[in-house]
């Protein structure tokens, strides 16, 4: 699975169309080049205030991303184990999409999902930028939506407040994950084709 994987989430591009691809162009999973500051702009539209619309725009950006990558495969019937190594790959496919190195921690009740040189970081100074966080959230959650795992989701460190990452945790509300599948403390798992490349 991790070579098709790796092979996956190649950047092609289609030098008739003028378009970058993340895959092949069949799956129709084009890729546009944004600054963070244009990101932010876009969200301002939706205001100061407005959390929650940020939040479901990325949850349905995630779960597009996953319903092109996977050609809507039905996750009702993988395991957990299955479901924590395509997270991975996942996390590995958006840091080479540009938004930053995304690491995990799996336990028992919850996820714990790391982001290292985000797109916060380039505008650090402006006060909108918490919106990328909102957006970064509801990614995550559009992710784990399509595979079926319920979980609440919370932002527990923030660049713009001190830390030195972004971390979200995702507390599971149906499942819980087996002693194979639980990192220990904070040791941030890593997909398995990492060691390929």
């Amino acid at each position: 699975m991790f070579k098709k994987l790796k092979k996956e989430l190649q950047i092609k591009i289609d030098e008739d169309k003028g378009q970058l691809f993340l895959g092949d162009p069949h799956k129709d999973l084009r890729l546009l080049m944004l600054r963070p500051i244009d990101l932010i702009e876009f969200l301002e539209f939706a205001g100061t205030n407005a959390m929650d619309i940020i939040i479901w725009t990325g949850k349905n950006i995630g779960k597009n991303f996953m319903e092109k990558f996977f050609y809507q495969k039905d996750w009702s019937d993988v395991d957990l184990s299955t479901k924590k190594q395509v997270i991975l790959g996942i996390l590995e496919g958006f840091g080479l999409l540009g938004f930053g190195y995304l690491r995990g921690i799996f336990k028992e009740d919850h996820i714990l999902i790391s982001v290292y040189n985000s797109l916060v970081e380039e505008e650090k100074t402006n006060v909108m930028a918490k919106n990328l966080c909102y957006l970064y959230e509801g990614l995550l959650n559009g992710v784990m939506a399509s595979l079926g795992i319920e979980a609440e989701s919370e932002e527990i460190e923030c660049m713009l407040l001190g830390g030195e990452k972004c971390t979200f945790k995702f507390t599971l509300t149906n499942q819980r994950f087996g002693e194979e599948d639980i990192d220990p403390d904070e040791t941030e798992a890593v997909t398995e084709f990492l060691s390929t490349l």
